[in-house]
């Protein structure tokens, strides 16, 4: 009878933790295998990507996390809402997890959808320590399907983020491996004529830039959930199946450009929120950003799921099929995208500017007088560009595309289209499900100018790097717009921790709810924040290498209700804890 009873309390226990969403992580130092190379790198329980989380939501999540590293280590909770202290930023929300210790984080689960979670110390993310979370809804969800997989997206190269950081800074065009060549010049001329291709290249020469800087780290190994290219990931289905596929983007650096060639794909979540459903031959996912999308398979055939950097430099590669080593052709990279002068332009007026004067290559708009630049139009006639004359630039071909879809490209040169012609996702198709927050007129706007200094691989908020800047100051309840201006030649995916960005699409109170707002090159993009989580947070760009080099904020929200915060407990007993 004792033996039954506690038989019983151990089992309601062990019920009891499995409701409470609780999970035991350690930080380790792992060998990734990604079929093209190995390397060490950081991973969780013993593995890169580490395990997937998975919750419910309205229960509380306790995650005992054992840093098994000889140096600090930290997890955040990407896309969650939680206390700031829960948020696992070191510096900022907490002091990092120093080596043999454990942290327990403890919060309230308070959302659905698909998330993860990524060290925010150094390099340990790109370097491996990442992995994802899946968040059960309380109620049923509007939509359904019969199979779950979650698509995690990771860019691996050989070099460790540290070496990847050296040689950036040595040289910006490190890792460029498709600039152009003088039979690329002698190509052009051929097509356009000798002076105006010496023009085009004089002009690019001026901003100091290349056409092919799309991406910066090109070299890497794509990967899904953990498997390069030759490893081919596999997700098996029953033909007739509805197949629900939670891609994240957990990369350092790398865009992708999603497709499943012979299947439509509908769009039922961006960002862990239910949107209206789309149905799409292709997306474009940022880094960070996650989309969960259905599939219909009708057929015992198999697909091959594609995802090419958004620069063709790389590409992983899964497969769905009905039974196990089925495989699909894999598609060959697409040409590789070059950026225009139209690019350049984008949505910008640059009013008086005397570009005669400023050096492009640089980018370095610190020293800009943005007083008189109205970012709002595109009034390029008074732009003294020394020697680049207005007339051999043509942006009317162009602006057609940009207007109708300023979230991806200002030109041709990164406007997405899908491969069959088809329908590629924007995000001005992205419509909330039900709205989160009722509409109100924002407070007031603060502009995020997304600067850089390309030379010497700086990159700044304002012109101003994270270490000489000062916190952005919010008020609890206030709604703030932000408005970005992307000055660079860059995508920027920026990221603000623990309240949700609403993207204005010109949708009012169906604009859609996201944690990551993607800034294409010489674009301007709003967001509007309900100020509803006191006390300090991170904005930033999600680029590894861009945060690390200064393209990151603090910001800190005052007032707010006096509520208890549990707090994560640090366990000193060491590795034995």
């Amino acid at each position: 009878m004792t033996k039954r009873l506690i038989a019983g309390a151990f089992a309601m226990l062990l019920s009891i933790m499995a409701w409470a969403g609780e999970y035991d992580l350690t930080v380790d130092r792992v060998t990734i295998d990604t079929g093209d190379f190995k390397k060490q790198g950081i991973g969780y329980n013993g593995s890169s990507p580490g395990p997937v989380l998975r919750f419910k939501e309205g229960e509380e999540a306790v995650i005992n996390v054992t840093n098994n590293l000889d140096e600090t280590t930290s997890v955040h909770w990407h896309g969650l809402i939680l206390p700031f202290d829960q948020d696992g930023v070191p510096g900022v929300s907490f002091p990092g997890i120093p080596p043999g210790e454990t942290f327990t984080y403890r919060f309230p689960v308070v959302q659905a959808g698909t998330y993860w979670y990524h060290s925010h110390s150094g390099f340990q993310e790109p370097d491996g320590a990442y992995g994802a979370i899946v968040i059960e809804p309380e109620g049923r969800e509007p939509f359904r399907y019969d199979r779950d997989y979650v698509v995690q997206l990771a860019d691996k190269h050989p070099h460790s983020g540290d070496r990847v950081m050296r040689n950036l800074k040595s040289s910006p065009d490190y890792y460029n491996r498709q600039q152009q060549t003088v039979v690329d010049f002698f190509a052009e001329s051929r097509d356009n004529g000798f002076m105006a291709t010496l023009r085009d290249r004089m002009m690019w020469g001026q901003m100091r830039m290349m056409k092919a800087d799309v991406e910066d780290v090109q070299g890497f190994t794509g990967l899904i959930n953990g498997k390069g290219p030759e490893q081919n990931w596999t997700g098996l289905f029953k033909p007739g199946e509805r197949v629900r596929l939670r891609f994240i983007n957990s990369s350092a650096m790398t865009y992708f450009d999603v497709r499943i060639p012979g299947l439509k794909m509908t769009v039922v979540q961006a960002d862990g929120n239910n949107v209206r459903p789309v149905s799409v031959d292709e997306f474009r996912i940022g880094v960070a950003e996650t989309y969960d999308v259905i599939v219909h398979i009708r057929d015992e055939e198999a697909y091959t799921i594609f995802a090419e950097s958004m620069g063709r430099s790389g590409f992983a590669r899964g497969t769905l099929a009905p039974r196990e080593g089925m495989v699909a052709e894999v598609p060959e990279l697409r040409d590789a995208p070059m950026l225009t002068m139209a690019d350049m332009a984008g949505h910008m007026d640059h009013g008086s500017m005397d570009h005669g004067s400023m050096d492009h290559g640089s980018m370095d708009h610190g020293s800009m007088d943005h007083g008189s630049m109205d970012h709002g139009s595109m009034d390029h006639g008074s732009m003294d560009h020394g020697s680049m004359k207005q007339g051999d630039m043509d942006h009317s071909a162009h602006m057609g595309d940009t207007q109708q879809d300023p979230f991806y490209a200002s030109g041709s040169g990164l406007l997405p289209k899908a491969s069959n012609g088809g329908k590629f996702l924007s995000y001005a198709d992205l419509k909330a499900q039900s709205p989160l927050y009722e509409e109100r007129e924002p407070t007031r706007e603060i502009e995020m100018r997304l600067t850089g200094n390309m030379e010497r691989y700086e990159w700044s908020i304002n012109g101003i790097k994270y270490e000489d800047s000062d916190p952005i100051v919010l008020q609890y309840g206030e709604r703030v717009r932000f408005k970005f201006v992307n000055e660079t030649m860059m995508t920027h995916p920026m990221h603000l921790h623990g309240m949700w960005s609403i993207l204005d699409v010109d949708a009012g109170q169906w604009n859609p709810i996201k944690h990551v707002i993607s800034v294409a090159p010489a674009t301007t993009v709003y967001m509007e924040t309900e100020v509803d989580a006191p006390g300090e947070w991170v904005f930033h760009c999600h680029l590894s290498y861009h945060a690390a080099a200064g393209m990151f904020r603090k910001v800190v929200v005052e007032g707010g209700p006096e509520e208890e915060v549990v707090t994560g407990q640090a366990d000193t007993q060491g590795d034995d804890a």
